[in-house]
């Protein structure tokens, strides 16, 4: 625990951490050894959850996400996308190429925000609400990168994770090149969000300038939830 926080409060946001970022929700008595807590702390700190509608308890006795939790979840998700619509408006027109948020959602990966340069003559239309299997295309490599190491992992995973962005070629568009990193977003407010920001053009698209300026976006918007 950092110096000068409240143990108990703590201990509440570890849990719900915890908790969003574990398919299905977990038991008590696992939420306890895995926060090494005793069962008892732990049932209180799962009682006050609840109290506040941030946690719920299904039939099997697991504990998922309350109301409450999901609420701050789509409030963070509206801050995040205003945030980000400058960032990726000046990403856009420095990379001349379409730029564009994305976010995960189960096996899937879904852009929630785009921008389009004015300069380009020809661009990818990249709707919002776009929809594409996480391990395909540099969005979803760029996400699945900043989570933990797998044994499973791709050698395009074990690469963008190694530089700090992803690039794929033809993987959703013919001709298409993409260029991708994730977005790191601390706080109870982005439990169980991953997001990654990029650009997505023809072949024309100058890849030194966009490896180095899709990198410096993502830390752009990383660093207004500081």
């Amino acid at each position: 625990m950092a110096q000068g926080t409240l143990q108990t409060l703590d201990r509440g946001i570890e849990a719900l951490l915890l908790i969003a970022r574990t398919p299905g929700g977990l038991k008590v008595g696992d939420l306890a050894e895995r926060l090494k807590l005793h069962r008892a702390i732990a049932y209180r700190i799962i009682a006050t959850l609840s109290a506040h509608g941030m946690v719920r308890r299904v039939e099997d006795g697991r504990i998922v996400l309350g109301a409450a939790a999901f609420q701050l979840g789509a409030q963070a998700a509206d801050s995040v996308r205003s945030l980000a619509q400058p960032i990726l408006e000046d990403l856009a027109e420095t990379t001349g190429a379409t730029a564009f948020l994305s976010m995960a959602e189960g096996a899937d990966c879904v852009v929630v925000q785009t921008a389009e340069p004015r300069r380009a003559v020809v661009n990818i239309h990249y709707r919002v609400g776009l929809r594409h299997p996480i391990r395909l295309g540099a969005a979803g490599i760029a996400i699945l990168a900043a989570r933990p190491a797998h044994p499973d992992d791709s050698e395009e995973i074990r690469t963008a994770r190694e530089q700090g962005y992803s690039v794929t070629r033809g993987q959703l568009h013919k001709g298409a090149v993409g260029v991708s990193s994730p977005v790191r977003l601390l706080g109870a407010a982005f439990a169980g969000m991953e997001y990654s920001i990029g650009v997505v053009a023809l072949e024309a698209l100058d890849l030194d300038l966009a490896c180095r300026a899709v990198p410096e976006a993502a830390r752009a918007l990383s660093g207004r939830f500081d």
